[in-house]
C-alpha cells in the first residue's frame, strides 16, 4: 500500500509540473519562452520541487505550526492532529522543526556555495589569466587540499575551531572553493587563449577588467551548472556533519541531526526520521534535474543535431 501512494505522490508532482510549466508558458516573457517551452518534465519538477522549499524556508514562522525551540509535549508521541508527525526525543513538535530545517539547511548549504564559488572562481580565473608562477603555486596549493578527503579535512577543522554557524559555513567554503578553482581555472583557459583576450589586453585593460567582462560571461554557463552540482554536494556535507554531530548545532533544527536524534524510532516501525532524510534527497534530486537541462540547453547539442 505504500508503494502505491508513492507511486501515486510521483504521478501527481509530475503532473502539476507540467501544468505549471504550461501555465509559465502563458505568462513569461517573450524571450523566456523558447527556453520554457524546450524545458524536459524533469526540469519542470526540479524547478517546482526549489521553489516550494525555498517558499517554506522564507515562510516557516508562518508554516510552522509550533516555535521551532518549543518543547510542547511529551517525547516521542505519535502522529496526531495537534502534532501532524509527532514529537521528537524532548518533547518538540517534528512538524515545525521539520519545516524550520529547510530555512536552517538549505540557508546555510546555499550562503556556503555562494562563498566558496565567489573565492574559488575569481582565483581560478585569475590564475588562468595570468599564469606563470602565480598560476603554478595556487594550483599545486589546492592539489595538496584535494588530495586530503574533504569530509575527514572537514571534521578535523570543525573540531579544531569550533562548530558555529560562521566556522560551519567558512570551513566548508574553503574546503569546496579548491573544487570551483579547478573547474573555473579549467574553464579560463581555454578562453584567455581567445583573440579578444589579446585584443583587450593590448589596449591596455586590466585584470579586473578582463576577467568581468571578457571572461567570466563566457565561463558563466559551466559554472553556473556547476554551482547546482556543489550545492547538492555542499548541502549533503552539511547534512552528514550534522548527522555526525559536527554540523548545525542544537536547538536550531537542522535535517541531519534530525535523523540521527530520531533514530531510534525506526526500530519500532516509525518512519518519522526518514522524513527528513526524503527532505534532503528530494531537493538532491531537483537540483541535479535542473543542472541537467542548464547543461544540456549549454553544450547546444539541440542546435547541432538540427
Amino acid at each position: 500500500m505504500g508503494w502505491l501512494f508513492l507511486a501515486f505522490g510521483i504521478v501527481a508532482a509530475f503532473g502539476l509540473a507540467a501544468l505549471l510549466r504550461r501555465a509559465a508558458l502563458q505568462l513569461a516573457p517573450a524571450e523566456w519562452r523558447s527556453a520554457l517551452a524546450d524545458m524536459p518534465l524533469t526540469a519542470a519538477f526540479g524547478l517546482m520541487v526549489i521553489a516550494i522549499y525555498i517558499f517554506v524556508a522564507l515562510a516557516a514562522p508562518l508554516l510552522a505550526p509550533f516555535p521551532e525551540r518549543e518543547v510542547v509535549g511529551s517525547q516521542f508521541q505519535p502522529w496526531s492532529l495537534q502534532h501532524w508527525l509527532g514529537t521528537d526525543r524532548l518533547g518538540r513538535d517534528m512538524a515545525s522543526r521539520l519545516i524550520y530545517g529547510a530555512r536552517n539547511t538549505v540557508g546555510i548549504a546555499f550562503a556556503t556555495t555562494a562563498l566558496a564559488f565567489i573565492v574559488g572562481s575569481l582565483l581560478g580565473l585569475w590564475a588562468a589569466l595570468r599564469g606563470g608562477w602565480l598560476d603554478q603555486t595556487l594550483s599545486r596549493f589546492v592539489d595538496a587540499l584535494m588530495a586530503i578527503p574533504s569530509l575527514i579535512f572537514s571534521l578535523l577543522l570543525l573540531t579544531i575551531f569550533g562548530t558555529s554557524v560562521l566556522t560551519l559555513i567558512l570551513v566548508i567554503a574553503a574546503v569546496d572553493a579548491t573544487r570551483v578553482y579547478r573547474i573555473a581555472r579549467s574553464v579560463a583557459q581555454g578562453i584567455v587563449v581567445m583573440d579578444y583576450i589579446e585584443a583587450a589586453r593590448l589596449r591596455g585593460e586590466g585584470s579586473w577588467y578582463l576577467i568581468r567582462r571578457e571572461i567570466l560571461p563566457n565561463a558563466l554557463a559551466p559554472l553556473v551548472a556547476e554551482f547546482g552540482l556543489r550545492f547538492c554536494f555542499v548541502f549533503l556535507t552539511i547534512s552528514s556533519l550534522s548527522f555526525l554531530g559536527l554540523g548545525i548545532q542544537p536547538p536550531l533544527a537542522d535535517w541531519g541531526s534530525m535523523v540521527r536524534e530520531n533514530a531510534t524510532l525506526i526500530t519500532f516501525g516509525d518512519i518519522t526520521p526518514l522524513l527528513p532524510a526524503g527532505a534532503i534527497a528530494l531537493l538532491t534530486v531537483a537540483v541535479n534535474f535542473v543542472v541537467d537541462w542548464q547543461l544540456y540547453r549549454a553544450s547546444g547539442l539541440k542546435e547541432q543535431a538540427g
